[in-house]
């Protein structure tokens, strides 16, 4: 549980890093330095194998999907299974991640339109989420001045979590 914590944090810290920088944001200082001050120590090291390219940090997402790979390591080892499947396994999980960390930005996201739309963080997330709801957006019309897509949006994601799920599930 301790290790599967830390890697968690880690990972949506590397994943956060790494979109950040495709939907071309700058976060608030704060944040930033948090991000900055808890991946450099493997974002680092990462770009020297793995440069940046198109305008993406790769080593950000390698450096992610590492962690997950370690952290289902240590879990094949405490709980005693089969190593066969580890890179698939890491794999499932690494999209269950990313899903994870789209949902948590788009309950961020509602919870300041409620309480704070003008919130400093506001902004940010706001941005974090666009790509993901433009789409949407372009499909679903408003009812009554409100926007539904983020509800969409998080309906696909438990959607496609339980077939991520039902995989994970399906490993011996």
């Amino acid at each position: 549980m301790i290790v599967d914590t830390i890697a968690s944090i880690l990972t949506g810290a590397l994943l956060l890093r790494f979109w950040t920088q495709v939907v071309r944001v700058r976060p608030p200082a704060s944040l930033a330095q948090f991000i900055f001050h808890v991946t450099d120590w493997l974002v680092k090291p990462l770009r020297r194998v793995t440069p940046s390219s198109g305008g993406y940090d790769w080593a950000s997402l390698i450096g992610a999907y590492l962690v997950i790979v370690l952290s289902t390591v240590a879990g094949l080892v405490v709980v005693g299974l089969a190593w066969e499947p580890i890179l698939l396994l890491s794999v499932l999980r690494f999209v269950q991640w990313i899903f994870y960390g789209f949902m948590a930005t788009l309950i961020v996201e509602a919870i300041f339109s409620w309480v704070n739309p003008h919130a400093p963080l506001a902004p940010y997330v706001g941005a974090l989420n666009e790509p993901l709801l433009r789409p949407l957006r372009r499909v679903i019309p408003l009812f009554g001045n409100v926007d539904l897509s983020p509800l969409a949006a998080l309906i696909l994601l438990q959607i496609g979590l339980k077939l991520i799920s039902a995989l994970l599930i399906s490993f011996p």
